[in-house]
């Protein structure tokens, strides 16, 4: 049976990159779809990207990552038995990524100067305010012949490589330092120490109808096991638990 996975950030470091990750998804999955139908899904996520890049210092931790991934590459390399091939291509990318992002402006700083998205922005952030009455610059183009449009997506999402690519890879990293293993939750709760944690990764069945509820921080976590409810939204379960988690 095919397992639903959750996970829940323990700093905010992590959860401003996993934000960003899911909202790098929602862009590029817009561009396997008729993308007229799905340009603000795009645009929202763009703008969201920009908004959260400005707000916090996403580069500057992303770049101590990516340096402390390095050094635990280069002493994994020591080790016997292991994939040289794959560690090297891993570092070469950490050190051209960590490089990249170093430079006094980073390439998404360029899509502050696009006039075009500039003039979008500040109509996305009132809700609904970008139909084609709103924007006829939009409705213009995007009855651009397809690889006008194409070529500018291209360029926004360029614009953004480096810190999409650096985040994939961190979060690889991240979320292979623990394997899943089964733990039972009695009266639907379970705690324990978050020391040293940065990420809880859940799995349950497709089947189950419930879902986890996580709380806490680097310290400590606790997860408890809702189900949804007609009358209050959701409610707690009362009976044990069985999942998988991975502490990470």
């Amino acid at each position: 049976m095919t397992d639903i996975l959750y996970e829940h950030p323990l700093n905010e470091r992590v959860r401003n990159y996993l934000k960003l990750e899911q909202l790098f998804v929602q862009a590029r999955s817009c561009l396997a779809n008729e993308f007229v139908s799905s340009h603000t899904l795009f645009f929202n996520a763009i703008f969201a990207i920009l908004d959260t890049l400005d707000r916090t210092d996403v580069r500057g931790d992303v770049i101590k990552d990516l340096e402390k991934l390095e050094q635990n590459l280069i002493l994994w390399s020591k080790a016997p038995q292991v994939n040289s091939k794959a560690l090297q291509l891993n570092l070469e990318q950490s050190k051209n990524l960590t490089t990249k992002l170093r430079s006094k402006q980073p390439a998404w700083s360029r899509l502050k100067d696009d006039k075009f998205l500039d003039s979008m922005r500040k109509r996305f952030t009132l809700q609904g305010a970008y139909c084609g009455f709103d924007l006829p610059a939009l409705a213009f183009w995007l009855n651009q012949p397809p690889i006008f449009i194409q070529q500018d997506i291209d360029k926004w999402l360029g614009s953004l490589a480096n810190i999409e690519q650096a985040l994939v890879l961190i979060l690889k990293f991240i979320r292979q330092r623990a394997e899943f293993t089964e733990v039972l939750a009695k009266n639907s709760f379970y705690q324990d120490s978050g020391e040293g944690l940065i990420l809880l990764r859940m799995k349950l069945n497709e089947g189950a109808d419930y879902f986890p509820s996580v709380s806490g921080n680097r310290y400590r976590y606790s997860i408890r096991f809702m189900e949804l409810c007609e009358e209050k939204g959701q409610q707690y379960v009362s009976n044990t638990v069985s999942f998988k988690i991975a502490k990470c």
